[in-house]
């Protein structure tokens, strides 16, 4: 590119060129009103520099970035019907968990449709809990009954029954259907997630592991041919291979990845004398309260203390939980108070399986 200068000098007469810059400069510098202007453009930069990295903080502290990326994306009118949270129910133990999920979801305002599969051979319409709860879920929160085939699979109970959650593949009547674990608590919808890009299955990665998928919480893309592939895998699994070894093996190489903050935060987090894999890094300070605030799925897991629904002593609980941790202003409490209130809060909910008509 030539560029045109406002003075014409003779080649070679650099001193000429270099006194003449200098007048000039000294000239434009001295100038009141152009210091005037100069000071009004870095205040304008300075300003939107500022903006700018606000706007990048909030984002990271309050977790938005995900949500308001893919917001942007969403249609202006969704035709939410083609979308699904689907639950799979096994047996009557986890039934209540179930209708409790989708109480959540009818709570925080939910877009999607509510599916739930359950046993086809179950009878609905008499006077048993599981017939009164699932009209429950249909009545009351708007949920679609798909009876299925429940895959029993050699091996313990819970595992095996967990490969049911994998027929969300078979929801063909849905472009996207979000998978959700029933020992969980849903605080925030995640409506956005399912406008993620394509991709054949969306979960978050096991962050308390080493390069391993979670599968609480699966995004699918039902179709003929993902569902065949899981029905194979089914044929040819290892003894001691269940949901999280399928999706695993036939998805981790390729697959969309759903940010483990928000959606994937495990109870026992709030145990952890380390919480570098959760947050990413060694320099973010743990804000137990901030990452309740932004999480919108917490998967209770904290074993050798059972789920939150069955029976375990006022011994075990106070043995596990999470401790209090000195500070120059007195104890810091707040992991053991969030995570004594998940718990409780879960036990407070289950109350509503039993006052169904």
């Amino acid at each position: 590119m030539q560029y045109s200068y406002p003075y014409t000098l003779l080649e070679g007469d650099s001193s000429v060129m270099e006194h003449t810059w200098i007048q000039k400069a000294k000239q434009l510098l001295g100038s009141r009103y152009t210091w005037r202007i100069i000071l009004a453009l870095e205040l304008i930069l300075v300003s939107a520099n500022l903006f700018h990295s606000r706007s990048l903080l909030s984002g990271l502290a309050h977790g938005h970035f995900v949500h308001d990326s893919l917001q942007d994306d969403v249609p202006a009118n969704v035709d939410w019907s083609r979308y699904a949270y689907a639950q799979y129910v096994t047996n009557e133990q986890y039934l209540c968990n179930s209708v409790m999920i989708f109480e959540s979801l009818h709570r925080v305002g939910a877009k999607a449709s509510k599916v739930m599969m359950y046993p086809s051979h179950w009878n609905i319409t008499g006077d048993s809990q599981k017939g009164k709860l699932i009209r429950q879920a249909r009545d009351t929160y708007g949920v679609q009954l798909s009876p299925i085939h429940v895959q029993h699979l050699p091996g313990d109970t819970t595992w095996a029954d967990s490969f049911t959650k994998l027929l969300a593949f078979n929801q063909t009547q849905f472009q996207r259907v979000l998978s959700l674990d029933s020992d969980a608590t849903v605080l925030q919808d995640m409506d956005e997630l399912f406008f993620l890009p394509s991709s054949p299955v969306a979960v978050p990665r096991a962050y308390w592991l080493d390069h391993k998928l979670a599968t609480h919480l699966v995004l699918v893309e039902p179709s003929e041919f993902e569902f065949e592939r899981v029905v194979k895998a089914f044929a040819n699994r290892a003894d001691d291979e269940y949901d999280m070894e399928i999706v695993n093996r036939l998805y981790g190489e390729d697959c969309g990845i759903i940010p483990h903050r928000k959606y994937a935060l495990l109870t026992g987090e709030f145990r952890s004398d380390s919480h570098r894999k959760y947050l990413g890094s060694e320099e973010e300070v743990w804000d137990p309260e901030r990452v309740l605030e932004e999480a919108k799925y917490v998967h209770f897991s904290d074993w050798p203390l059972p789920k939150p629904w069955m029976p375990h002593s006022k011994t075990q609980e106070e043995e596990l939980q999470p401790e209090c941790h000195p500070t120059s202003e007195g104890e810091d409490c707040r992991d053991r108070d969030i995570w004594l209130g998940l718990y409780a809060d879960f036990r407070r909910r289950r109350d509503l399986c039993y006052g169904s008509t």
